[in-house]
């Protein structure tokens, strides 16, 4: 697994994906600071198993000896998407869930929930207390807009730059293992928002230890991450562990992937295929479900047709055209998103008059 892995007894192995990298080092932070190198490894790869390193050490990645950047696969930003990186002991929080056996998708309905303004606070910790409140609307699930470290204290989260890092501001990762932990007490699944389209611009040093990114595409938001270009294999399995991490770590119940529209790969197996196969039997293992939910402007029959039909195997498909019809049709809004619908709802009130018309003479 890339990143920190603490291991227990002051000891972590740190790996890290730096393919283009003549050498690869961890600075440990703190009352005895010093520089680890890293062995190089197969597919671009660099770890270590080091000693002396307690849980909630902070660090930095040293690259080609001078570029010292924060880890892309951090756990933890304690300082900002500019600050080190820090080491987390995931297994010592003692969960409370071992009767939680999840919803079945047929009895999800969501409340989307934004963390940084659902509270005064802006905490994960802060919605606990309103969980309750919730439940008597009727809500089974609620899902978190996404968490990821993003700049700043306030976000949409959709401008996020490190996927595996629970954002600071909210609480970081004990907060948010505390709000899945008291969600499931309260027979409330959760789902987490992830962006697997684009990183955001600011604290985005992936380009320092790889291709990333690649400049065949562009999304709407940025240079498309690269699923089938040159050195994709790692971005692809940066990105799959990721998805793990959640079901793991954090006992997420589904995973809402952002835009997968502005996903792109033609690559023999599409990653939300790669990413299907690899959730199922983790999803298995631990006793209940993890679904895997589609925002997809397309309406493609495709992403949630089985894998073995040749689709994507997605267990649903999330789409934003009933609330993209309606903002047009109240705002009168034709940029971006809204740009054809603007159209098309122009056209239906033409052909709303001329039906009446027809109506009236037929009547008469």
């Amino acid at each position: 697994m890339i990143g920190a892995n603490y291991l227990g007894q002051s000891q972590c192995e740190f790996r890290v994906w730096a393919p283009l990298c003549r050498d690869v080092a961890i600075k440990l932070l703190g009352l005895s600071e010093r520089v680890v190198p890293l062995v190089a490894e197969p597919g671009g790869y660099w770890s270590a198993l080091v000693d002396g390193v307690p849980a909630d050490t902070l660090y930095q990645i040293v690259l080609d000896g001078d570029i010292v950047r924060p880890d892309p696969a951090s756990r933890y930003q304690p300082k900002g998407v500019h600050g080190p990186s820090q080491v987390v002991d995931f297994r010592a929080y003692h969960w409370s869930d071992s009767a939680w056996a999840g919803h079945s998708l047929v009895d999800y309905i969501i409340y989307e929930l934004h963390v940084g303004t659902f509270t005064p606070a802006g905490t994960f910790e802060a919605v606990i207390p309103r969980l309750p409140l919730l439940k008597q609307l009727g809500i089974t699930v609620i899902e978190l807009m996404p968490v990821a470290q993003f700049p700043g204290e306030r976000n949409w989260g959709y401008d996020g730059v490190y996927p595996f890092a629970v954002q600071d501001s909210y609480g970081g990762p004990e907060g948010l293992k505390r709000l899945v932990d008291a969600c499931h007490q309260h027979g409330l699944a959760v789902v987490i928002d992830v962006v697997y389209n684009h990183f955001g611009p600011e604290g985005n040093y992936t380009a320092d230890f790889g291709l990333y990114l690649t400049r065949r595409y562009n999304t709407p938001w940025g240079t498309a991450i690269n699923f089938d270009d040159a050195y994709s294999d790692g971005v692809r399995k940066f990105i799959l562990e990721n998805a793990c991490m959640w079901l793991q770590d954090y006992h997420i119940d589904a995973l809402r992937l952002d835009a997968v529209h502005a996903i792109y790969d033609f690559g023999a197996t599409h990653i939300l295929a790669e990413l299907q196969t690899v959730i199922t039997p983790l999803a298995e293992a631990r006793g209940y479900p993890c679904y895997l939910m589609a925002e997809s402007d397309l309406n493609d029959v495709r992403v949630i047709t089985p894998i073995a039909q040749g689709g994507y195997g997605m267990d649903a498909q999330w789409s934003d055209d009933f609330h993209h019809s309606l903002h047009t049709l109240l705002t009168g809004e034709a940029d971006g998103y809204y740009k054809i619908l603007a159209v098309l709802t122009s056209l239906s009130k033409r052909w709303k008059v001329a039906l009446s018309t027809i109506a009236l003479l037929t009547v008469r």
